[in-house]
């Protein structure tokens, strides 16, 4: 082998060691976040979309974290409620309910927060994509076309920019995916009727 391959060689070598110490750093920083009694400083109502307002959901539907310093946020889940606006807060709002989301979009556009981003919702039915994602659900049912409206779309595609621009998240199908798709999930939404095509159009728009 000449001089030249030795050198780049020794420089691959190097720049893998280099990767490796900066990878070994972010683990070593998001074990300190993990450690109990660490967490970030954090008011009570305070909002990560200004177009939301606050409803605080039951401390049992949701786990405190320090995300994105100790859980990466990389996926945001679409969800529809099922029901109406005011019993799907009821619902979050109930420790029973053991389920939660970090938003509600109610069909006239209206946005309501319920769980911080920093935090773990409990929404996608799987623990690990609980602690990368954030949760979005829609005011109304998979079997009806018409609970998804103008306004609805257009408010939820701001949040999601949002999130996306926020995190970093790519405004795609891998990374904006319903719930129906989380690996092991036994639910169907957000169902035939929601337009992916439309949604992510949307939410390409506002990132450019």
């Amino acid at each position: 082998m000449g001089s030249r391959g030795r050198r780049a060689v020794l420089l691959g070598g190097l720049g893998l060691v280099a990767a490796g110490a900066v990878a070994g750093r972010e683990e070593i920083e998001r074990a300190w976040w993990l450690l109990p009694g660490v967490s970030k400083p954090r008011e009570e109502g305070a909002l990560d979309h200004a177009g939301a307002s606050w409803s605080a959901a039951s401390p049992a539907n949701w786990r405190l974290a320090d995300r994105p310093a100790d859980h990466r946020i990389d996926r945001i889940v679409v969800h529809v409620t099922q029901g109406g606006f005011a019993s799907s807060v009821e619902a979050f709002q109930n420790p029973w309910h053991k389920a939660s989301a970090h938003y509600i979009v109610r069909q006239d556009g209206h946005v309501e927060q319920m769980v911080r981003e920093l935090d773990v919702a409990f929404h996608a039915g799987s623990r690990s994509m609980n602690e990368r994602s954030v949760g979005i659900e829609h005011e109304g049912f998979v079997t009806r076309p018409q609970d998804f409206t103008d306004a609805m779309y257009a408010a939820s595609a701001r949040l999601a920019a949002d999130v996306c621009r926020r995190y970093g998240i790519p405004a795609d199908r891998e990374h904006i995916i319903g719930h129906s798709e989380v690996p092991g999930a036994d639910h169907t939404d957000p169902g035939p009727h929601w337009d992916w095509t439309r949604y992510l159009r949307l939410v390409g728009e506002l990132l450019r």
